[in-house]
């Protein structure tokens, strides 16, 4: 039986959540589970990650992954959450530690117990039930990113985008253009009919959606379809950040994320903090 997939879609942050299941013995990973976090009040919920549950429930589902394509500037992580209700190992790429380092500093905060369980190799093959899942590193977007190929279906993180809206940015620190435009060729050459499963979507004037195939993104990306080459995609890509703002989420998330999406402890008083740092950021 083919791997079974369900999407879940958050209009607040636009980021897409993925249950990824074997139907011949119900073992399941999550894909990118977003925390719900109200940065005016400073308030967390779990509305997404229960809607997960509820579906793993419902399905008869046993989880054994959750896993990180890489550590999110636009939404925290609900992964230890997961992790406590229903089980399973939490994992990302092993470039994280490169990321933690440069954030760490940032935040002032080094990271020491990070929350992860497992930390992947490029090519490294882990199991969802009978199913096997290869992680194959795609940097760019950070140093980090991993995508999960599941038989046909590749879960791509935020390396592309639907073809109608392209690529991900790549100013974050770490990140490459040119490292990016390698790792999308490195997914669009998987044989065409491959399916391809973005992690956002910010749709304008249209439904959103997430799916696409790599004959559709070699046809239609707006950004690297077949003809680009990686000298006016860096160019292009390079222009285009500098005219980006950061992540609304980009402070909270990333002191989380880095974390494994582990809240930081609270103090004295019974509460728990974020950290902000002032004028520590490049202006545009």
């Amino acid at each position: 039986m083919p791997v079974a997939i369900q999407a879940f879609h958050d209009p607040a942050t636009g980021t897409v959540s993925y249950v990824v299941h074997d139907p011949a013995t119900r073992q399941a990973a999550v894909i990118d589970p977003v925390l719900d976090y109200d940065a005016a009040a400073g308030r967390t919920s779990t509305r997404s990650a229960d809607a997960l549950l509820a579906y793993l429930r419902a399905q008869g589902l046993s989880l054994q992954w959750v896993l990180e394509t890489h550590a999110h500037a636009d939404h925290l992580s609900a992964a230890p959450y997961l992790k406590r209700q229903a089980g399973g190992l939490i994992a990302i790429g092993e470039h994280i530690r490169g990321v933690q380092a440069t954030f760490g500093r940032l935040f002032n905060q080094p990271v020491a117990d990070d929350g992860f369980d497992c930390l992947l190799r490029d090519g490294e093959r882990l199991r969802i039930g009978s199913l096997e899942a290869t992680a194959l590193l795609v940097p760019g977007h950070t140093p980090a990113d991993l995508a999960y190929q599941v038989e046909d279906a590749v879960f791509v993180g935020d390396t592309l985008f639907m073809p109608d809206l392209g690529s991900a940015r790549t100013d974050f620190p770490g990140g490459d253009a040119g490292q990016l435009y390698r790792s999308v060729q490195r997914l669009l050459a998987l044989p065409p009919e491959t399916r391809l499963f973005v992690c956002h979507d910010y749709p304008a004037g249209r439904e959103a959606h997430w799916q696409s195939t790599v004959a559709e993104q070699r046809a239609a990306n707006i950004h690297v379809r077949d003809g680009v080459g990686e000298a006016e995609f860096v160019a292009m890509r390079r222009a285009r950040d500098a005219t980006l703002g950061a992540p609304a989420l980009m402070l909270p998330a990333l002191q989380v994320n880095i974390r494994a999406g582990q809240l930081p402890p609270a103090e004295a008083n019974g509460v728990a903090y974020l950290r902000i740092p002032l004028n520590a950021l490049p202006g545009r």
